[in-house]
């Protein structure tokens, strides 16, 4: 059984943010909480947090409520609360550097340039928490990277992301029931 506690999805709230590409870890995390049976969402510590069972241990799935660039606080709370350590938490984040569909597990490493990374390894001190990396793209052209992670989803686009979320929901359960080690080993390509 995993070790870790918390499920951590990066995303900016408000209904404007919804359908772009910066919410992959909150529409992933709502796909991980619908595939666990998460009853509702309670409002807690500046994030939206549901908690579910896996394998008979309790774990809180978590929404920081902040904007992304100040994501570490909520969850910095979070982990006080549930005395959790930085290696029993899991986050789920858009990442520009991976192509559109891949999604790659990591252990630590840096922000590569992500806010909320930034904020949370800032918060918590270290940057040795697991990560889910939901790939979404490089922007087209000369697109602004801030244009193109907050453009609003649509069409084709809308349902490759949203199959992606799913996908990223899958890894992350079995994350969660068999460590990232298993999940890695399993997920990634062999070339890699």
């Amino acid at each position: 059984m995993s070790h870790y506690h918390i499920v951590i999805g990066l995303g900016n709230p408000g209904d404007e943010y919804e359908h772009t590409r910066h919410n992959a870890g909150f529409t992933a995390i709502d796909r991980l909480a619908d595939d666990l049976g998460a009853r509702y969402w309670k409002n807690h510590l500046g994030a939206l947090v549901a908690v579910v069972t896996v394998g008979g241990e309790e774990i809180a799935l978590v929404k920081p409520q902040s904007f992304m660039n100040t994501s570490g606080g909520p969850v910095s709370k979070i982990c006080a609360e549930r005395g959790a350590k930085p290696d029993d938490i899991l986050v789920i984040h858009d990442d520009l550097d991976i192509p559109a569909g891949d999604i790659r597990l990591k252990r630590g490493g840096g922000s590569g340039g992500h806010n909320g990374l930034k904020s949370i390894t800032e918060k918590l001190g270290t940057p040795d928490f697991a990560r889910i990396k939901f790939g979404i793209g490089r922007p087209p052209g000369r697109m602004n990277a801030a244009d193109y992670v907050l453009a609003l989803l649509r069409g084709a686009d809308l349902e490759d992301f949203e199959a992606t979320a799913a996908e990223v929901a899958t890894v992350a359960q079995f994350t969660l029931e068999n460590g990232i080690d298993a999940a890695m080993q399993k997920y990634h390509a062999p070339h890699e």
